[in-house]
């Protein structure tokens, strides 16, 4: 009788522990990820989804990463295992990951799917505004054990969002400044309202010109954007500085015309990570410029 008593209270206290070390979180593909215990080995298939896992304070685990991964400077010393893309799956069940964070865009999807099917833990990572970056800092945190600095980064992270908003706000009654986004010269090619740059010139008092089209990053042509005649052209530092100078022949263009053409780094507004508030913050600053410079 003691000794099943005995047996009995142990399991009792063996499935109490496993409970309490348990994890689970709901990803951005509304999948269900749960772990027996927090992820001690972590492979991070895209440069946004490093950024969060450091932010969440996990970066001490993260194995492998994907190539590009180089902020923050820990990253650069860790060993890719290629890109979604060309992923090396060989090398990636060689570091018997607990989990493996994907990019859920485009081919990431593809890619998850099949890590699943190599029976791997996989949360699919694609945030789309601002409080998606700041709920995967506290979900990945969750998975990993690290919770508490999950918290404190996502809440750091929503009081600077806050004052952003209040210092560059639109003025009830101000129209927004028109602005052309370019991610690439030649196609010419800009981004839809469903990326994260158009949340940042939304927040800013601004208007994607191209918002409204359909496929998230469309081709499009000279003469669609003279015809909408941005008060702003915008582009990063991907391309190269003269990006913009073939603009500077349409002197009439409002963006020319007024001098209203800006480069940003591209890290900070493409990858939809913490320092999406520096880009932000960049966003904002032009966007005030062009404003003032309405009543000149």
């Amino acid at each position: 009788m003691l000794v099943g008593i005995i047996f009995a209270a142990c399991c009792a206290s063996s499935f109490a522990a496993v409970v309490a070390t348990s994890v689970s979180v709901i990803d951005d593909a509304q999948r269900t990820v749960a772990l027996e215990k927090p992820a001690a080995r972590i492979i991070s298939l895209a440069p946004h989804t490093t950024e969060l896992l450091f932010a969440a304070g996990a970066g001490s685990r993260v194995i492998g990463v994907s190539e590009y991964s180089d902020y923050p400077e820990q990253a650069k010393k860790i060993a890719s295992v290629g890109n979604v893309f060309a992923l090396d799956f060989e090398r990636v069940l060689a570091l018997q990951p607990d989990l493996v964070v994907v990019w859920g865009t485009g081919n990431g999807s593809a890619i998850a799917d099949k890590l699943r099917g190599l029976h791997l833990n996989v949360y699919q990572s694609d945030p789309h505004d601002y409080e998606g970056i700041a709920t995967s800092m506290e979900r990945l945190a969750v998975l990993t054990g690290t919770a508490a600095t999950g918290k404190s980064a996502a809440s750091a992270f929503r009081e600077r969002l806050q004052n952003l908003k209040k210092t560059y706000a639109q003025a009830p009654g101000t129209k927004p400044v028109s602005v052309f986004y370019q991610i690439w010269r030649s196609p010419l090619m800009t981004l839809n309202d469903t990326h994260m740059v158009s949340a940042a010139i939304r927040l800013c008092g601004g208007e994607n010109i191209f918002g409204k089209l359909r496929e998230i990053s469309p081709t499009v042509n000279t003469e669609a954007v003279l015809k909408a005649n941005p008060e702003v052209i915008m582009t990063t530092d991907g391309e190269k500085q003269e990006a913009l100078e073939n603009w500077t022949r349409f002197s009439k263009l409002a963006a020319v015309e007024k001098s209203n053409l800006y480069i940003v780094k591209g890290d900070w507004v493409n990858r939809s990570g913490p320092r999406i508030l520096d880009g932000t913050e960049a966003v904002c600053k032009y966007l005030d410029r062009a404003r003032k410079k309405r009543s000149h």
